[in-house]
């Protein structure tokens, strides 16, 4: 079994993106073969992932894919490295609102037997950080919490301070980095400003992060600390385990991407491919039409708004969508999907798929939900349960026509979404790995 780290931090903004990427960047330049992960639904975190190790940034959901297949996909991810670096979400007890353990980064360690690094932000505290790193690792006896790298250190005097005080917790302190400016990525009304968005900048600041990371973290020391985990019981995930589309041919499915449509999970693609497409990418930003025989269409999340002038310009491949869509070739379609297909995202026009308009809200949407689909569609039949994530900061104003897709039924009680002929459109994320079968359901609908 790989050696694995899961950095967690006692809330947000401690810094467990700037430890877990550097951490990342620095052990793949010293040659190792470095698989990232990231606790929860985020999108934007892996693509940084991403970028420092050269591998596909994963997420291990135990609300979206449940606590069964946590390891299993950590091991299909991580298959073939030389170590595994897992980072958290929110603080490191924080998990599904209401639902104790589940999801949390806690949880997610102890699924995985991992050692917890603990990122601690020590900009406002000296001794106190003993107090607090104590609670953290006596909390839960099953998490093993190893390690304390500390963050935003504003001196050699400070960091001496913090490093006496910890020796009365006996958590060892792994690294102690110093606030630079420079190396901190930009965000905006969703988080941080995806990879795809600023590639050049974002190479150089995930080079900084791993100088920063290598001058100041015991890159020996965690790296032992990584190999003391204990091998992990049963099989990797594998996508090929629901059988491939009987259809007797290779549907070519085109997905979305760019800047504008960055937010997707790996095992999708990979769950497409084993159930017999031909997964081919095209950019909606940049591309005038869809690839060459296109049998089917997915567009996963983004940021559609930041882009409306831009893909409300592209009238070619609007209007190809468009056409896809009324042949009856299936369309799945996922929040910045669902905008995508609408008639306007704030005014702009887009794809007018969906009688629908989109616009811009003050008010955000967020958090994990419970669904049952309401009526047939190219990903589920109707009374399949799944689990989602919502997150967006745009409404949604429909017509007349299409059917919802889901009900939701926690938090709150309601539909969401829309059914027209094969289209699927959905503010809801969901992780195909917990219901390969929509894949194949996906492929079946594909015709030559």
């Amino acid at each position: 079994m790989v050696a694995r780290l899961v950095i967690a931090a006692p809330s947000s903004g401690s810094g467990k993106t700037t430890v877990a990427t550097g951490l990342m960047a620095a052990f793949t330049a010293a040659g190792l073969a470095v698989s990232p992960h990231k606790v929860g639904p985020d999108y934007i975190d892996p693509g940084y992932h991403a970028l420092a190790t050269g591998r596909p940034g994963r997420n291990l959901d135990a609300y979206l894919c449940g606590p069964d297949l946590i390891a299993p996909l950590f091991a299909h991810g991580s298959a073939g490295c030389d170590l595994a670096v897992v980072e958290g979400v929110m603080g490191m007890y924080d998990g599904a609102a209401g639902q104790g353990e589940l999801a949390s980064t806690a949880h997610v360690a102890k699924l995985l037997r991992a050692p917890v690094v603990l990122v601690v932000d020590a900009s406002s505290q000296s001794r106190s950080v003993a107090a607090l790193v104590h609670g953290f690792a006596s909390w839960d006896p099953e998490v093993r919490v190893a390690g304390v790298i500390l963050n935003k250190v504003g001196s050699d005097r400070h960091e001496t301070l913090l490093r006496e005080a910890l020796e009365e917790s006996g958590v060892p302190v792994l690294g102690a980095l110093r606030r630079v400016r420079q190396v901190r990525a930009p965000s905006r009304h969703l988080g941080l400003v995806p990879v795809a968005e600023r590639q050049a900048e974002a190479v150089e600041s995930v080079a900084a992060l791993a100088a920063q990371v290598r001058e100041g973290c015991d890159l020996e020391a965690l790296l032992a600390l990584a190999r003391s985990a204990p091998s992990l019981p049963g099989g990797a995930w594998d996508p090929g385990a629901v059988p491939a589309s009987a259809a007797g041919h290779t549907p070519r499915v085109a997905v979305a991407g760019g800047a504008a449509f960055t937010f997707s999970y790996a095992e999708h693609t990979e769950l497409l491919t084993a159930a017999g497409a031909e997964v081919v990418p095209f950019d909606p930003l940049h591309d005038e039409r869809l690839p060459d025989g296109t049998a089917g269409l997915v567009i996963g999340g983004g940021f559609p708004e930041v882009y409306a002038p831009e893909l409300s310009a592209n009238e070619p491949l609007r209007a190809a969508v468009a056409e896809l869509a009324r042949s009856g070739a299936p369309v799945a379609a996922e929040c910045a999907g669902l905008l995508y297909l609408a008639r306007e995202l704030d005014g702009k026009p887009m794809c007018g798929v969906l009688d629908a308009e989109a616009r811009m809200s003050e008010r955000l949407t967020l958090g994990y939900r419970e669904a049952v689909a309401v009526s047939d569609s190219v990903l589920a039949a109707v009374g399949t349960r799944t689990r989602g994530h919502e997150f967006h900061r745009t409404v949604v104003e429909p017509g007349a026509g299409p059917a919802p897709a889901w009900g939701l039924h926690a938090p709150e009680r309601r539909v969401e979404g829309f059914v027209q002929g094969n289209v699927h459109a959905s503010y809801l994320h969901t992780h195909w790995a917990a219901r390969p079968e929509a894949a194949r359901r996906f492929v079946d609908r594909c015709t030559p």
